[in-house]
């Protein structure tokens, strides 16, 4: 008898099983919302799957649409053809070191600059900061590019203006292979260093006062609590992002490249992305620039299925 009451007490409680009409009507608004994003990724993401066959075929861009499952087969000739080519290893260099200095110079300064606008003691002066340093994320590439060009012209650009003054001779910056990975992970820093910084400033404003208290009864600096309570706190985010980040590691930015580079420029800025661009675009060979992108994006693949291991295995967080 008391079991039976106790049963029928705890059924009370259980949820109430409603059917996928009543679930439909329930979240109508979230499904609406949900809507456009599944159809942007459904056209441009997965639809033109169907196109990496033309990787594997003499596609002729007069066949059509049809063309690409009927024009002939040539197996991996494009593939061999890249990798035997004198560009290969140029652009397949020229993408890893991009990324990796991107991510070198650009991963820790967001941590640096958490930790220095989470300590200030000024705490307008750090929301203004904050905002400032949020900003020049939103401006868009082209106008990033832009004001670098004005900046850096050799005519009358402000910086070889300032070198003139010095008593040097101006520098074509945009021009010089020598300067392009600068002048792209300096820029690319300063645009998304602020920004990328809001993780780790929410992470720094998650650790417990009383640790800070703690720490200063035993007369702990600002500088050990930096070290020994701060970073600890923080250092699964860290991980997880540095390598969840290690997973993008070849993911250049097209359009930065691309508004950024001239030939003059290619041996040190030609990429996978603006070469496979040049190859089907202009040159309009798409069977090549198809096997040349699907070796890009199955690199990628792998790179973020080892970095999604990784992250399971030293942090116990992962993607899936």
């Amino acid at each position: 008898m008391i079991a039976s009451k106790k049963s029928a007490a705890a059924a009370a409680y259980l949820p109430e099983k409603k059917s996928l009409g009543q679930l439909v009507r329930r979240d109508k608004a979230l499904i609406i919302m949900f809507v456009p994003i599944f159809i942007y990724y459904i056209v441009f993401c997965y639809l033109p799957m169907a196109g990496l066959v033309m990787a594997f075929e003499d596609f002729k861009i007069g066949s059509g649409f049809a063309g690409m499952f009927t024009s002939p087969w040539v197996g991996f000739k494009w593939f061999s053809q890249f990798f035997n080519s004198a560009f290969a290893w140029r652009i397949i260099r020229n993408t890893f070191l991009l990324s990796f200095y991107s991510l070198l110079f650009g991963f820790p300064i967001p941590i640096i600059f958490a930790i220095c606008i989470t300590q200030m003691r000024a705490k307008k002066f750090s929301k203004v900061a904050q905002v400032v340093t949020y900003l020049p994320y939103f401006i868009s590439t082209v106008v990033v590019v832009g004001m670098m060009t004005n900046f850096l012209s050799p005519s009358n650009g402000i910086i070889n203006e300032f070198i003139k003054r010095l008593g040097g001779k101006p520098i074509n910056f945009m021009s010089n292979p020598a300067w392009f990975r600068r002048l792209y992970v300096i820029s690319g820093s300063w645009q998304s260093f602020g920004f990328n910084s809001i993780i780790f400033v929410a992470a720094i404003m998650g650790i417990d006062p009383a640790l800070y208290e703690a720490m200063k009864v035993d007369g702990a600096t600002r500088w050990q609590q930096i070290v020994h309570l701060i970073i600890p706190m923080i250092a699964d985010t860290v991980i997880l992002l540095l390598i969840m980040t290690l997973g993008n590691l070849l993911n250049v930015g097209f359009e930065k490249v691309y508004l950024m580079y001239s030939p003059a420029v290619y041996e040190t800025g030609d990429v996978i992305a603006t070469y496979v661009y040049r190859q089907g675009i202009e040159n309009k060979n798409f069977g090549y620039a198809s096997a040349v992108g699907l070796f890009y994006s199955a690199v990628g693949f792998i790179f973020v299925l080892g970095s999604n291991t990784l992250s399971r295995r030293v942090t116990g967080s992962s993607l899936w």
